[in-house]
């Protein structure tokens, strides 16, 4: 069986969550599948890969245009295959398009709703109506669609009422437990200045408000001052909220909270011993289908914050793998009713875990264990070569 992976993201040009999904997936599918990947770029070195890029003329077209433009070209390059599987807007839409064009069978993993992250009318502006559009049709089009969290399948039939149920398959997101491990070195630390003379909290995400870390950097003020704040935000949806990140990261350390901010190269083994060495991983998301990064702090050891909302509490057990905040929303745009509540109940969390050493130990050993029982990227690819058998 030939399958095709449609994506705009592909190691080693990964941003976000869902460019980890798809190169782990690829990895453990090519023992079961012939697979091939179109993703977006303009070369890629791997065989079996395809990177398409948008043509000259689309250089100064709105993003979400440009998107629709490598949609096409992928709906096209695709022909011959046996299943089309899809991952994000970005991609979505072609898979829809080989559908129609090739009367293939098309898979479309759901990561995220554009719905359901209004923010993003900032980052696409009159493009947020064309991303949600296509990702409205693929869904309601597609044979298949894999939800990475029960939560996020819920999201699904409730955003989009036209999408059955029975079409929906639940397979949460996986995490390599040899790669994410307890790495007790410090050489990588050291080199990007992180000393460990204090506890460590570290945040690892994007540069987003769907990440929440505004919330992290007011629960900060309330940190206990004999730990230190450490933000692995390499990736940002617009130039001007990586400033302003910057401006309030600036902020904070005026006010004497002690906080790092790597916005730059940082190597994976600088990853997990960060993780290792942390004594508390925090997650502040507004909105989290599912979370990749939390797995990655638990397989190496580590206790989680992590805001109750979407699959988060899928992933985190309360008292036994971490402990979840509330969040309670206003309005449409997920934000916290009470953001400085909210600031505060993360904060009391975390130094709860800061000051009880025996107790985040605990949560991290567990946490280890949970991942490598539930979690394998194997078993993840197995339930994903069902969905395909099942289509095809």
């Amino acid at each position: 069986m030939r399958v095709d992976l449609l994506t705009r993201e592909y190691p080693p040009f990964v941003y976000g969550g869902a460019g980890v999904h798809v190169g782990q997936l690829t990895r453990h599918l090519r023992s079961l599948v012939d697979v091939r990947v179109h993703c977006y770029g303009d070369s890629h070195a791997e065989a079996g890969v395809v990177a398409h890029q948008v043509t000259e003329s689309m250089d100064d077209a709105n993003s979400a245009v440009q998107a629709m433009a490598v949609n096409l070209s992928m709906s096209e390059a695709v022909r011959g295959t046996s299943v089309v599987h899809s991952h994000t807007w970005y991609a979505n839409f072609a898979g829809h398009l080989a559908k129609v064009l090739h009367g293939v069978p098309h898979v479309a993993t759901a990561h995220s709703l554009e719905p359901m992250r209004p923010w993003k009318a900032e980052q696409l502006s009159g493009g947020y109506r064309l991303s949600s559009f296509m990702e409205e049709t693929a869904f309601t089009g597609a044979d298949r669609i894999i939800a990475v969290s029960r939560a996020m399948a819920d999201d699904i039939t409730a955003t989009y009422p036209r999408v059955d149920p029975d079409r929906i398959s639940v397979i949460h997101n996986g995490i390599d437990a040899d790669e994410f491990a307890p790495d007790h070195g410090t050489d990588c630390l050291e080199e990007s200045g992180i000393t460990l003379d204090k506890p460590v909290i570290a945040c690892v995400a994007r540069i987003t408000r769907q990440k929440g870390l505004d919330h992290l950097l007011r629960a900060a003020e309330h940190f206990s001052r004999d730990a230190q704040l450490v933000i692995v935000a390499q990736a940002s949806d617009t130039p001007e909220q990586r400033r302003r990140f910057g401006l309030a990261v600036d902020r904070l350390r005026s006010a004497g909270v002690q906080v790092t901010w790597i916005g730059g190269d940082f190597p994976r083994r600088a990853l997990r011993q960060l993780l290792t060495f942390a004594q508390v991983f925090v997650c502040p998301s507004i909105y989290e289908p599912m979370g990749i990064v939390n797995l990655e702090a638990m397989a190496c050891g580590t206790a989680v914050v992590a805001t109750a909302t979407g699959g988060i509490p899928e992933v985190v057990v309360e008292g036994d793998t971490g402990l979840l905040v509330p969040l309670e929303t206003s309005g449409g745009d997920g934000e916290p009713h009470a953001p400085e509540v909210f600031a505060k109940e993360i904060a009391a969390r975390v130094n709860h875990l800061i000051d009880d050493h025996a107790t985040a130990r605990r949560l991290g050993t567990c946490g280890r264990e949970r991942v490598v029982t539930h979690f394998s990227w194997s078993a993840v690819a197995e339930q994903v070569r069902r969905v395909y058998e099942v289509v095809a």
